[in-house]
């Protein structure tokens, strides 16, 4: 059963378009892994596809229902977890979860049970108390993923998550996503870091300026593109092989010049 739809999706900025017509149909419990260059609009997906962004063409649903129309309901069943979010970091993670929690209708008991379990999982429990503007990028990327799992959503969008945390968390959050898939969650995931989009991903969505370029599991475009790794596939498939190339040999140039 599909559980997000896309239709001709467009979206543009200051006339031009960043989308071009993205199409999707995602079943429930399939991951997604939606990689792409910079700029060619894998966030924008993700904030429209999550109820975030309302201005776009086309049609968008989730769970069947319109985002433009629904996105509140929407809200609530999903998680999203962004490379970069305003945090409140005046507020402790305690705090911050404890706001999140009844957002999401959570009890207060449950809040509290939840926060401080996940926030000694992370190894912040020492520092569920302290105010995150004393918190580095990577303390607060893990005060955001507990916030965006913590009500046990049914779809999770993850945007760059692993961004700014050390080897260890980045060790923990692959496992996290690992069971999360084998619990039958569905989850739409953006990353540059291929090999974790190569482990956990049933199907690989490619996108370059705004258009799908390839659609299917990592064996299929292994088929279509004859390239052995995810990263060989993405740049030859993205123009980026024989410009990386020439860009490498043009900067040694310039070193030894």
């Amino acid at each position: 059963m599909s559980v997000i739809e896309t239709q001709n999706l467009k979206k543009q900025y200051a006339g031009k378009y960043v989308l071009q017509g993205i199409n999707l149909s995602i079943d429930a419990g399939q991951v997604v892994g939606y990689i792409g260059p910079n700029g060619a609009g894998k966030s924008t997906t993700i904030k429209i596809i999550a109820g975030i962004t309302d201005e776009f063409e086309g049609e968008v649903s989730v769970f069947g229902m319109d985002v433009r129309k629904h996105a509140l309901e929407i809200k609530q069943r999903i998680g999203y977890i962004p490379e970069q979010a305003a945090i409140y970091d005046v507020l402790t993670p305690i705090e911050y979860l404890r706001f999140i929690g009844r957002l999401y209708g959570l009890s207060e008991e449950v809040i509290s049970k939840k926060s401080w379990e996940l926030l000694r999982l992370f190894e912040l429990s020492d520092k569920a108390e302290t105010r995150m503007n004393t918190y580095s990028k990577g303390m607060k990327q893990k005060v955001l993923l507990i916030s965006g799992l913590i009500h046990n959503p049914e779809i999770i969008f993850l945007d760059e998550p692993l961004s700014g945390l050390d080897a260890n968390a980045v060790i923990l959050v692959k496992e996290i996503l690992s069971q999360l898939k084998h619990s039958g969650k569905t989850i739409f995931y953006s990353s540059h870091i291929m090999d974790v989009v190569e482990k956990i991903s049933d199907r690989i969505v490619i996108i370059d300026k705004g258009a799908v370029v390839a659609d299917g599991s990592f064996e299929t475009l292994q088929q279509q593109a004859h390239k052995g790794t995810l990263e060989n596939i993405f740049t030859s498939l993205t123009g980026g092989d024989q410009q990386n190339t020439s860009t490498a040999k043009e900067f040694i140039h310039v070193l030894n010049s």
